[in-house]
C-alpha cells in the first residue's frame, strides 16, 4: 500500500477527487487516534445522537447473518447515514462469535466502509472492532453522565457483571468522563475472567476499592451502577428485588435482564424501535404487555430535557447500538488520519471507471 497526504476534511469531499483514494485504516492508527481521548469521542458521540434526535440520519434495521449450525455465532450489516458536519454514509459489518472466548480471543470482529454521500463510491475500509468498542462506551458513559444529572446524583460504587474487552472500554470512558468510583465490583460466571479484569484494574489509574463478588446478587446490590457487559442470549437476571436501592443500569448487552426487572423500571434507549427485535429484554416485555408503555424515552429525550429520570425507581439504559456512531466516530479517525498524512491507500482500487471501456 501507498502513503498519501490529503486534505483536512475527507478526501471524497473534493469534487475533484475522482475516483476517491481508497484507503484502509488498521487497528493500530485507530487506536492511536483514539487513545486518551474520550472526553472527544463522547463529544462525538453526543452530537450524532443530536442529529439522529433531529432526523439528520438514517439508520434502517440491523441485517443479522446467523448459521443454524453455529446457533450462537451471527455477522451482522449496520447501515447507516449521517448528516451535518460528519456527512458520510456506510455500514459496519460486525461478527459476534461467543465461542471466541473460550480461545482466549474476543468475541467480536469487525471492518467499517464509507462512502462518499455525493458519488456512493467507498473511499475507506477501517478495523472496527476498536471503534465499536469506543462508540459502545462513550455512549455508557454519556447515559451515564446525562442520567445520573437528570436524577441529581452521581454514582460512586461501580459494578462489571461481564469482563470483556467492551466492559473494560466501559470503564475507561466513565474514568474518562471523570467520574470517580470509591468501590469497583467485578461478577463474571468465568473465575479466570474476573480476575483478568480485576488485574486490568489494578494496572489502570483506577482509585476505587476493588472487589470480585461470588454472585450476581452481591454484584448489584453493592452497586449504585451496573454496567451489564455480557455474552447473555437470554434473560438471567429475574429479581426485581435486587434493585430495590434503585441503581442506574447500564444494559450494554440488552438480554439480560427479566421483563419482571424492565417493568419495575424507568428504561431509556437509544431508539426504541431498533431495541424491539432480536429477543432483546425490552423486546421481549414488548411482546409480554403488547405495547411500549414501558419505555419512558430515548436519550435524546434526556439530553433535550423532554424527559426526566427519577432517584426513586431504578433507571435502566438499554442501547441497541446505532450504525450512526460507528460512522460519526469513523469518519473522526478518517479525518484525523488524513490530517496527518497517514493514510493509507490501495492504488488503483478503482479500475473500471469508463463507461465504454475506452
Amino acid at each position: 500500500m501507498s502513503h498519501v497526504s490529503a486534505p483536512s476534511a475527507a478526501s471524497s469531499a473534493d469534487p475533484s477527487a475522482f475516483p476517491p483514494p481508497f484507503g484502509v485504516i488498521p487497528g493500530a492508527q485507530v487506536r492511536q487516534v483514539t487513545s486518551g481521548r474520550e472526553r472527544e469521542v463522547i463529544r462525538i458521540v453526543e452530537d450524532a445522537y443530536r442529529l439522529h434526535g433531529t432526523g439528520q440520519t438514517r439508520n434502517p434495521d440491523s441485517y443479522f447473518l446467523t448459521f443454524p449450525d453455529r446457533p450462537s455465532s451471527r455477522i451482522i450489516a449496520l447501515p447507516a447515514s449521517v448528516g451535518g458536519d460528519v456527512d458520510v454514509d456506510g455500514i459496519k459489518w460486525i461478527s459476534s462469535f461467543p465461542d471466541n472466548v473460550a480461545r482466549g480471543v474476543p468475541r467480536a470482529s469487525a471492518v467499517l466502509i464509507l462512502n462518499d454521500t455525493r458519488t456512493g463510491y467507498p473511499f475507506a475500509c477501517l478495523e472496527s472492532s476498536i471503534i465499536s468498542a469506543a462508540r459502545t462506551a462513550a455512549s455508557a458513559a454519556l447515559a451515564a453522565v446525562e442520567l445520573s444529572r437528570a436524577r441529581g446524583a452521581r454514582p460512586t460504587r461501580v459494578g462489571f457483571f461481564g469482563t470483556g474487552l467492551i466492559a473494560r472500554f466501559i470503564h475507561t470512558y466513565l474514568v474518562g468522563v471523570g467520574l470517580e468510583f470509591e468501590a469497583v465490583g467485578i461478577h463474571d460466571h468465568a473465575d479466570e475472567h474476573a480476575k483478568g479484569f480485576r488485574a486490568y484494574l489494578e494496572r489502570s489509574p483506577e482509585k476505587g476499592r476493588i472487589t470480585v463478588h461470588a454472585t450476581p446478587e452481591d454484584l448489584v446490590r453493592s452497586s449504585d451502577l451496573v454496567v451489564f457487559a455480557t455474552t447473555a442470549g437470554q434473560p438471567h437476571v429475574t429479581d426485581p428485588g435486587w434493585f430495590d436501592h434503585h441503581p442506574l443500569v447500564l444494559h450494554i448487552s440488552l438480554r439480560d435482564l427479566s421483563t419482571d426487572v424492565v417493568l419495575a423500571s424507568h428504561n431509556i434507549t437509544d431508539d426504541t424501535e431498533h431495541c424491539m427485535k432480536a429477543a432483546t429484554s425490552l423486546h421481549l416485555t414488548e411482546q409480554r404487555v403488547g405495547d411500549r408503555s414501558f419505555v419512558a424515552g430515548t436519550l435524546f429525550d434526556v439530553l433535550t430535557d423532554q424527559v426526566g429520570c427519577p432517584a426513586d425507581r431504578t433507571v435502566v439504559f438499554s442501547p441497541f447500538g446505532l450504525g450512526v456512531l460507528d460512522l460519526a466516530v469513523g469518519m473522526f479517525v478518517h479525518r484525523e488520519v488524513v490530517r496527518d498524512g497517514a493514510l493509507h491507500t490501495v492504488p488503483d482500487f478503482f479500475s473500471e471507471l469508463d463507461r465504454y471501456g475506452v
